[in-house]
């Protein structure tokens, strides 16, 4: 019988899915995902986390909480740095040793710590140590690896086609992905923020459905080459440390000077360092290079859809307004 192996469907599972399930299965697992984030799933992991943990984190206690008891292995990979001197979030780096100390009766993690950020090989180094809770074979675990890179391939190329991470996620998963049709003459907003609070439906109350749903075409930093937010994000006076944030800076810094954006949306989580930091510079940025309306939402586990729906509806009713104006 396959190995279950979990993976919780939050933080950098709507950066990295296809590419852990392919290598995953390659080697013969079957992958367990989490479903999507609903209100017990927040509540759960917001009973566990400790009180200074962004709300990202704590949901990614409750999913972590909705595997145990049904999965063999837990894929909780230790992410230091994905790139060269770039550096993720501190909190993820130190993710399973929280899970550990707060969650009881877990299965054993697939811990492995990722640290690309000086020398490449220790990616090489970090993918057999997490194939061999899977296989003792060094030449299959590198071939896993290289098939789940093609398929990380084919889900980067549906999203600088235009689909939002989620949505081309939905679409590799053989999910019936319908395909908005805006008019030239439709409202564009650039939505900004970390890509596990934009694309978690629940965290987001909705908000990329129901600016669509308002007609809106969306944009965000993701959708973008990365060498189109590495060329803008090297305008900074000085190298932004964290890859997300450099991402959002490159991202906006592009958008600004996009004739077709009508205004920005900048979604932040409560608690979250970084982005207090980022969300600021965004907007100075904005106010500085183009009058172009700018809106900050900050979301936490109090939020509630209907008041972020009302903001959503008077900034899209005041781009309309000043449109026609």
């Amino acid at each position: 019988m396959a190995v279950k192996v979990g993976i919780p469907r939050a933080l950098f599972y709507f950066y990295y899915y296809p590419l852990w399930k392919s290598f995953l299965e390659n080697l013969g697992a079957r992958v367990v995902v989490s479903p999507p984030t609903n209100k017990r799933i927040m509540d759960a992991g917001v009973k566990k986390a400790v009180d200074e943990a962004c709300l990202p984190v704590k949901v990614y206690y409750g999913h972590v909480l909705e595997l145990v008891g049904s999965v063999d292995l837990l894929f909780a990979p230790r992410l230091i740095s994905v790139e060269k001197r770039a550096y993720i979030c501190p909190k993820f780096m130190g993710l399973p040793d929280m899970i550990r100390s707060n969650i009881d009766g877990l299965p054993p993690m697939m811990d492995t710590t990722i640290d690309v950020s000086r020398k490449s090989k220790n990616l090489h180094k970090g993918v057999q140590e997490m194939g061999r809770f899977l296989s003792k074979s060094p030449r299959k675990i590198t071939r896993a690896w290289e098939k789940a890179l093609e398929k990380h391939e084919v889900f980067l190329g549906l999203t600088y086609s235009g689909f939002l991470p989620h949505e081309a996620i939905e679409i590799m998963e053989g999910g019936c992905r319908k395909v908005e049709t805006m008019g030239d003459d439709s409202l564009k907003i650039a939505l900004l923020g970390h890509g596990y609070n934009i694309y978690d439906e629940h965290i987001s109350m909705n908000i990329v459905r129901n600016l669509k749903n308002m007609g809106v075409r969306v944009v965000t930093p993701d959708i973008l080459p990365p060498e189109v937010t590495e060329a803008e994000a090297a305008k900074l006076p000085k190298r932004m440390f964290w890859t997300l944030g450099k991402r959002m800076l490159g991202g906006v810094l592009h958008y600004i000077h996009d004739s077709d954006v009508d205004g920005i949306i900048y979604v932040a989580a409560f608690g979250c360092g970084p982005d207090s930091m980022i969300a600021d510079l965004s907007e100075r940025f904005v106010r500085r290079h183009k009058k172009i309306p700018f809106m900050l939402l900050t979301l936490d586990e109090h939020s509630g859809e209907a008041g972020v729906l009302t903001r959503l509806e008077a900034f899209v009713d005041m781009l309309t307004w000043r449109g026609v104006s």
